[in-house]
């Protein structure tokens, strides 16, 4: 039986997942309470790269809601999507399993306490700019990560991939029921902290996309550099070994990229599901099973479709809002039966 080779993305892949970064890019800016012309944010968006001097035929308030309004949150959609989707097939291969998700590890239920605790604090009167709300979630769930490490190497055995997921279930349980305490103790800010667990890309101006960048970069460039490494750990740590991989070294590195990248995201847009596992899956089924081919694919798609399913958040019941992890959840819990239930015929 013939299979797929395993190599780096195919360009036609890479074609394509640039052209569905451009044009979700185009839709996002273009649609709005204000409508803007396609072509013209296109052109718009054109004129600003070197060399090109295009007319776009927008008039100067047309152009400052593209630059100043919208293509912030579309950055922002793209760099926390893509960072997701990126995380997400990492973990997947790291952990050999198609279900694992970038809100492992405690990731996830740090970001909410840190966020809980400080609008709670905010409520309760202690001054503190909203800017500060990020950097609250990020080093909650850098603690929680931390601490999912250090529960991980309790007991005979060291640490494993299998003991760090559960010992980030342990965590994510803990710290949930902590979450739930302090909410129950300051009633009048639940509104305020569901809002952010929902996730949200509401932005002002270039603030959060700066603050998420960097994180982004550094997450991006580890990952993709050893995604070759992930595919040598995928035929067993006896065989990597022999090919000269440090196996455990490997999956530390890559767990901690990851997950410092998924604290980024989710400290700027609150926690947003699924888009880890629909997405790599999406890239597996198309361009086949090399991370090689995954990882830097799943990045393009993935921010391609946080912004198409942030565009969709802003107009399904316009001039409302749905939280966006509520639009992708709708999308995500489907898919997560369909690949469990795949997952289970192929291992019997």
């Amino acid at each position: 039986m013939k299979t797929r080779p395993r190599g780096r993305a195919r360009p036609r892949w890479i074609a394509a997942g640039l052209l569905v970064v451009g044009a979700a890019v185009v839709l996002g800016v273009a649609i709005g309470p204000v409508s803007l012309p396609p072509l013209g944010v296109a052109l718009e968006l054109l004129d600003r790269l070197p060399l090109v001097d295009i007319d776009s035929g927008l008039d100067e308030t047309q152009a400052n809601i593209v630059w100043l309004l919208r293509l912030p949150r579309v950055v922002l959609a793209l760099l926390v999507g893509g960072m997701l989707a990126l995380a997400g097939g990492c973990y997947q291969g790291v952990f050999r399993n198609p279900l694992a998700d970038p809100m492992l590890l405690g990731v996830a239920s740090g970001a909410g306490l840190g966020a809980t605790l400080f609008i709670t604090a905010r409520a309760a009167g202690f001054p503190a700019a909203q800017g500060v709300l990020p950097i609250a979630a990020f080093v909650g769930a850098v603690g929680a990560l931390l601490l999912t490490y250090l529960v991980g190497g309790v007991g005979k055995g060291g640490r494993n991939p299998t003991r760090l997921i559960l010992a980030g279930v342990a965590v994510t349980s803990f710290l949930s029921a902590v979450q739930t305490y302090v909410q129950q103790r300051n009633a009048e800010a639940i509104r305020q902290v569901y809002s952010w667990l929902l996730g949200r890309l509401a932005v002002s101006g270039w603030n959060d996309v700066l603050t998420v960048l960097p994180y982004v970069a550094v997450t991006a460039a580890i990952v993709l550099t050893l995604r070759r490494e992930l595919d040598v750990l995928t035929v067993g740590d006896d065989e990597a070994s022999g090919l000269g991989l440090h196996p455990q070294r490997s999956r530390y590195l890559l767990l901690a990229a990851a997950s410092l990248g998924t604290a980024a995201a989710v400290s700027v847009a609150g926690l947003i599901g699924f888009v880890g596992i629909i997405v790599p899956h999406i890239v597996r089924l198309l361009a086949g099973p090399s991370y090689r081919s995954i990882l830097p694919l799943s990045v393009l798609f993935g921010g391609a479709f946080l912004v198409l399913a942030d565009l969709l958040a802003r107009v399904a019941v316009a001039p409302g809002e749905l939280p966006i992890g509520v639009v992708t959840a709708f999308a995500g819990a489907p898919f997560f039966v369909l690949v469990m239930r795949t997952t289970r015929q192929e291992a019997l």
